[in-house]
């Protein structure tokens, strides 16, 4: 679990750690205001207890070692940006019977262990690619995520505050133990309502633990909240057990990446169709310096059209450096298109036709398919246009309730999870 990291000096009040080393300006900055106490808040935001435990984290990454070496699949699913709407026990269990039932479909199919991970308890910010966005006809600036800004169209709303670190831990903290908690029942029993009438609302045996992660996009709450394992000599962030670092901060020499570098939790990187074979090998060799399966999964996010151009030529390059990498598919991000409406949408299409050629790309370079990476919600919302519960284009505004980009609903989910599985059958197993 070692990450090259100094351990801290025995008997000092003050160990330094990852959160303190001086490292480039980070791209996608909050842009918090110099008067905001941020100092102080990060501070506070230290004292708290961790939200997840470096024996969870080296649990996952056990099972995505086992992922690396064929002998799993990993299912990532949930929200594109979480909101600071208090969490219920409904919504939990929900959230875990989805889980359950996607990671059933797949095991049943393939035979092999499912790791389940929760876009969850963490993912309340987004990146943006303006500073500034238009509602109404009114140009304001963009809308964060609820760690950053509050979504409302007006100045004062969308003014970055700084407390809201603290109030993000409050609500991760929450959704973790109504997490725990819908896990240790099994979930919701015969009859209960977890979504559309084609999502099986039915017992489903107790299964495996639905993992959290985030984007590690904001380093003031990131940062405070990294721990120190002596059992494992290394630092943990101990905020998520997963953390990612997306498409726009991937940067080699950036702030979020050197950053990641320096904790031993599992991590993963978005890759979108401007990267390189050399700059994937460098990515990898600063993130998975040791080469040890588990470190790291690539979340390839291509687009349906571009997929099958790119990606076998990163996934060869990664194996040619000796990277024992999980690959993962995000069939959402490169598909994004605009419904008549104006709403943004995704349709099942473009998602099922990226699964299929991620599966292809990933063979032709002589990798392993490891996984799929979905914004998915047990909601029954219209965000997503096609697949068998027929959603049309005019029908994206009707139940339309992200906070960012268009979710699958829990039957959407489900059919992108069964189109992967038999994906993966019909190119000659896991």
């Amino acid at each position: 679990m070692r990450t090259g990291v100094s351990p801290p000096v025995p008997g000092t009040p003050s160990p330094w750690h990852p959160g303190r080393r001086p490292r480039p300006r980070a791209q996608q900055p909050p842009g918090w205001p110099e008067s905001a106490g941020l100092r102080e808040i990060r501070k506070r935001l230290g004292a708290r207890p961790p939200l997840v435990t470096p024996a969870e984290v080296a649990g996952l990454r056990r099972r995505l070692a086992g992922v690396a070496s064929g002998r799993g699949v990993v299912i990532q699913m949930g929200d594109c940006a979480e909101t600071f709407a208090l969490p219920t026990p409904a919504d939990s269990a929900r959230t875990v019977a989805l889980a359950r039932t996607a990671a059933s479909l797949v095991e049943e199919r393939l035979g092999v262990r499912v790791v389940s991970i929760g876009r969850i308890a963490g993912q309340f910010s987004k990146p943006r690619t303006s500073p500034t966005e238009e509602v109404d006809g009114v140009q304001v600036p963009s809308f964060r995520g609820d760690l950053v800004n509050a979504s409302a169209p007006d100045e004062l709303s969308r003014r970055p505050e700084p407390r809201r670190l603290l109030w993000g831990y409050e609500h991760a903290a929450r959704t973790l133990s109504l997490l725990r908690r819908a896990g240790a029942d099994g979930g919701p029993g015969p009859g209960s309502e977890v979504g559309p009438a084609s999502f099986p609302a039915r017992a489903v045996a107790p299964g495996p633990v639905l993992w959290t992660s985030h984007e590690a996009l904001i380093l003031d709450y990131e940062e405070p909240l990294t721990r120190w394992d002596a059992a494992g000599e290394a630092w943990v962030l101990c905020s998520t057990h997963f953390p990612w670092v997306g498409e726009r901060t991937r940067h080699v020499d950036g702030a979020h990446v050197r950053f990641l570098a320096e904790v031993a939790n599992a991590v993963g990187c978005k890759v979108g169709p401007g990267m390189t074979p050399e700059e994937i090998v460098r990515l990898a060799g600063i993130l998975d310096p040791d080469r040890r399966p588990g470190r790291l999964a690539l979340i390839a996010r291509m687009g349906e059209g571009r997929v099958g151009a790119v990606l076998p030529g990163l996934v060869e390059a990664v194996r040619g450096a000796g990277h024992p990498v999980s690959w993962l598919c995000d069939p959402m991000h490169g598909n994004t298109v605009r419904a008549s409406s104006g709403h943004k949408t995704r349709h099942m299409s473009a998602v099922l036709a990226e699964i299929t050629g991620f599966v292809a790309a990933v063979r032709s370079g002589g990798g392993r398919p490891g996984g799929l990476h979905l914004e998915s919600t047990a909601e029954s919302v219209t965000e997503c246009v096609g697949g068998r519960s027929g959603i049309l284009e005019s029908q994206v505004p009707d139940a339309y309730y992200t906070a960012c980009d268009p979710r699958l609903n829990a039957d959407q989910a489900l059919e992108a999870v069964a189109y992967f599985a038999d994906a993966l059958v019909n190119s000659s197993g896991v």
